[in-house]
């Protein structure tokens, strides 16, 4: 994966005068322009400070494009690694996140969920190791990090600079980052299916921006897997840095 990034990066350079090197650092300055651009317009210091919040909502739930289950929700969520997510009016379900591991407490008590019987699980978890925070807080300037100008997109039925942050772990994140409002379209990133061996892409996709405590926040979001929809979110509330 690496090999493949920094072969990219080459290629990018073919037909110019520059050497290799110093295509390859152009092309990650550009990279890096674009997300410093994003950062700043997401809110700078004060979005990379965040260190709690509090949201609720409603969640859709899809099978072949079709809404299987909509709730309210209610989410208390502190950096880095701690979520608590409760679903139905009545809080009756509540979902615990501890930095790898996740938690079903009901009326009856408490219970780790597991990664390999539920799929749901292993998905979850994935996606909480791939957020948008963990990318632009941790990856991006972590040693052996390195970003890929993939150039001009459109996505979403915008025009979109597509980037991607590769950490040292060869792991990737693709973000599609509007060319009008610098803010994200879309993220994605792909993993191996460990029963059919094929790779999944999931794509999250985030609409109706709005600034709260001067920092810019999706009240919509969506998460697509090989291109089916598969959730969706809408905020009611949000509040940052409550320290509870």
């Amino acid at each position: 994966m690496r090999f493949f990034a920094v072969l990219c990066l080459f290629l990018a350079g073919v037909g110019t005068q520059s050497s290799p090197s110093q295509s390859a650092q152009s092309n990650e300055q550009k990279a890096r322009a674009v997300i410093d651009r994003m950062i700043a317009v997401l809110g700078g210091q004060a979005y990379l400070n965040v260190q709690d919040s509090y949201s609720d909502g409603r969640y859709g739930r899809f099978h072949n494009e079709q809404m299987v289950a909509s709730n309210v929700f209610f989410r208390y969520w502190k950096w880095p690694d701690q979520e608590r997510y409760e679903i139905t009016d009545k809080r009756d379900v509540v979902y615990l996140f501890l930095g790898d591991k996740e938690y079903e407490v009901i009326y009856r008590g408490s219970s780790e969920m597991s990664p390999v019987k539920d799929d749901s699980v292993r998905q979850a978890l994935l996606r909480r190791r791939h957020t948008l925070d963990t990318v632009l807080r941790t990856w991006l300037n972590a040693p052996g990090t390195i970003l890929l100008d993939e150039g001009q997109t459109v996505a979403e039925s915008q025009m979109a600079e597509k980037v991607t942050i590769m950490n040292a772990n060869d792991d990737a994140v693709t973000i599609l980052v509007s060319i009008d409002t610098h803010l994200p379209i879309a993220k994605i990133f792909s993993v191996r299916d460990p029963q059919s061996r094929e790779r999944d892409e999931e794509i999250e996709v985030y609409g109706n921006w709005r600034m709260v405590q001067d920092i810019n926040t999706p009240y919509s979001v969506q998460i697509k897997r090989n291109g089916e929809l598969m959730r969706t979110e809408s905020l009611a509330n949000i509040t940052y840095n409550i320290h509870p």
